[in-house]
């Protein structure tokens, strides 16, 4: 009888992409930083606490398996988890972009599948949590923007507009001219704007609004986790300047919306490939002499990075042991083999966590296809390069 889930877990290793599934039952690993990472979690439970780190790793050492074991870590502490890879669609320095895939990949305690507006549809506009946010957006954002956006969801009882609406909540910004259309008809008076929304400039007002909404529907938090922050080396000058100062929003307790843990995960070679070899602070001085901040700061948080180290022999053999665990599991036979024995076929795949992985799972292939094991042919992964991308026109909107 296989077992489906083990079979999940090792084609999901087997491919070198992390799951959550992989994290739920490979946390043990590193616990010095998943203590730290704990303690951050509390903070913000428990008091409130926004914070935010960085971890760095080598490329192929286990940065996102990690934060797939924070990712269910927060979840079963009842926190919202929200889970973005950088990529050239979605670079750091372009916040709206940023908090347009992070609104499609949220994920509620408890929910398998990413998406939150099944709850928010629940809140009418004469309940407690309704007028709260109404307060909210009105006193503490830079824009009233959502003060007028949220008033007219709650309140229209056209579908179209509705899902408009929501769509905005989701990071597909409507123009402020049909926001007001919109109020003026259900309201029969105007918006008036006390700052114009710009999507470039405002953008922070919507994770604010996102985090206080999700603890007032009674989440102990939001954790965000963003992976492949070494992207940002691959942007131009100014926009990664820029993408320094978006972090900040993310890591410094005094910019962070409340009630947040966000967590970022770098390759290892960016302090000497980026900000050292591409000459981040005196780019930093140059561009920006009397606003060096807090863009310098990130700079420090990311040159001080606690770094994933090799696991040791022993964690490396419980790793292995897990594996061949699941694979008897999986294939439905019982691997009769010293974990030295496993241990031994992995070190032709290198010294990388992923390729040892890989190996071992090769290795008990064959062991299962054929009685016998050869060598394997899991080879070390390459490294990333960080070669600027060709900037394009929207590269100049600042």
């Amino acid at each position: 009888m296989y077992d489906f889930e083990a079979r999940h877990m090792i084609e999901a290793l087997r491919s070198g992409v992390p799951s959550r599934t992989v994290g739920q039952y490979f946390s043990e690993a590193r616990p010095r930083i998943m203590k730290e990472i704990s303690d951050r979690l509390d903070l913000v439970c428990d008091q409130g606490k926004a914070n935010g780190m960085i971890i760095s790793g080598k490329y192929g050492e286990g940065k996102t398996h990690l934060l797939n074991t924070v990712f269910n870590l927060a979840h079963s502490n009842n926190m919202v988890v929200s889970y973005l890879s950088l990529s050239k669609e979605t670079p750091m320095d372009k916040l709206y972009l940023v908090y347009q895939k992070i609104m499609q990949n949220t994920y509620l305690p408890r929910r398998q599948q990413p998406g939150f507006m099944h709850e928010v549809e629940k809140i009418s506009s004469n309940t407690p949590i309704a007028s709260e946010m109404l307060l909210y957006s009105a006193r503490h954002l830079e824009t009233d923007k959502l003060y007028y956006l949220f008033r007219s969801y709650l309140n229209t009882e056209d579908s179209d507009e509705k899902f408009l609406l929501q769509t905005d909540l989701e990071g597909d910004f409507i123009a402020n001219a049909s926001l007001r259309k919109i109020y003026r008809r259900i309201f029969s008076q105007p918006a008036k704007y006390n700052v114009n929304f710009t999507k470039t400039k405002h953008c922070a007002d919507y994770f604010s609004f996102m985090s206080h909404l999700f603890t007032q529907m009674g989440y102990h938090g939001w954790t965000i986790l963003i992976d492949e922050t070494e992207l940002i080396g691959r942007l131009g000058k100014k926009a990664r300047l820029n993408a320094y100062r978006s972090m900040a929003r993310f890591l410094l307790p005094e910019l962070c919306p409340e009630n947040t843990f966000s967590l970022f995960a770098l390759s290892a070679s960016y302090i000497e490939d980026v900000i050292e070899g591409k000459h981040e602070y005196e780019n930093l001085k140059e561009l920006y002499p009397q606003e060096q901040e807090p863009a310098k700061t990130v700079l420090d948080l990311m040159t001080k990075a606690p770094q994933l180290l090799p696991l040791t022999r022993d964690e490396i053999n419980e790793v292995l042991r897990k594996i061949q665990d699941f694979h008897g599991k999986a294939y439905g036979w019982t691997p009769n083999l010293p974990i030295a024995s496993l241990a031994n076929a992995t070190q032709a795949g290198g010294y990388l966590l992923r390729t040892k992985i890989r190996a071992a799972i090769e290795f008990l292939d064959q062991l299962y296809q054929y009685g016998k094991a050869g060598k394997t042919t899991i080879n070390e992964l390459g490294e990333e390069t960080f070669t600027e991308d060709v900037p394009s026109l929207e590269d100049y909107e600042y």
